[in-house]
Order: C-alpha cells, then structure tokens, then sequence
C-alpha cells in the first residue's frame, strides 16, 4: 500500500515556476515509478511527466518538455515536480501516482493522490 500527498500548488503569473512535491508513506516507494498527470477545466486527465524506480530515467510529455523537471529523493519518499516557464495553458489539477511500470498511462498506475491545484494567470 502505498499512499500519496501533493503539495506546493498555487497561483503564479504566467513565466513564473512552482516546485511540487509528491510525498509517500509506504516501504515500497523506492521500487515504484512516479508519474505526474494533470487534469484542467473541462479537459481529460493527460500525462505530464514519468520518473523511474531509481529516478535514472525520466519521460516528459511534449507539451512540458524543457520546462518541467521531475526527480526524486528515495531516502525522503518524496518526488518533485520543477515547473518553469508556466503558461496559463497549464493551469490544471496536478496529481502525483505511483505503480510498476514507468509508462505515461494512468491505468498503469495503482496509487494516486488527492491532487494539488496550480493556476497560472495571464
């Protein structure tokens, strides 16, 4: 079992950047990937950025590629989402999840978080 808790939301004027944190209680985090997804107004849940187990590989979708930055503190069961450069088009609600495989597939994912919300104005 593994739980998790996103903080570090808010809201920032658009080229600002927030730094998001995905905190995990359980001894199996180290042997989980990490994604981080997000969902925005009216807009289906849609990938952001995947960590491995070791945090040696990481995967970024497209849209974010460049400007966020996902990595991860085993000893701190804790995964961090950097996020510069924000735009309002990523104003969403940021969700961190844990699982097996490192893929950009939420139904790959078993655990999940409440959620943080990140709004960037224009």
């Amino acid at each position: 079992q593994v739980q998790l808790v996103e903080s570090g939301g808010g809201l920032v004027q658009a080229g600002g950047s927030l730094r998001l944190s995905c905190a995990a209680s359980g001894r199996t985090f180290s042997s989980r990937a990490i994604g981080w997804f997000r969902q925005g107004p009216e807009k289906e849940r849609e990938f952001v950025a995947a960590i491995s187990r070791s945090g040696g590989s990481t995967y970024y979708a497209d849209s974010v590629k460049g400007r966020f930055t996902i990595s991860r503190d085993n000893a701190k069961n804790t995964v961090y989402l950097q996020m510069n450069s924000l735009e309002p088009e990523d104003t969403a609600v940021y969700y961190c999840a844990a699982g097996y495989s490192f893929t950009s597939r939420p139904d790959d994912y078993n655990y999940w978080g409440q959620g943080t919300q990140v709004t960037v104005s224009s």
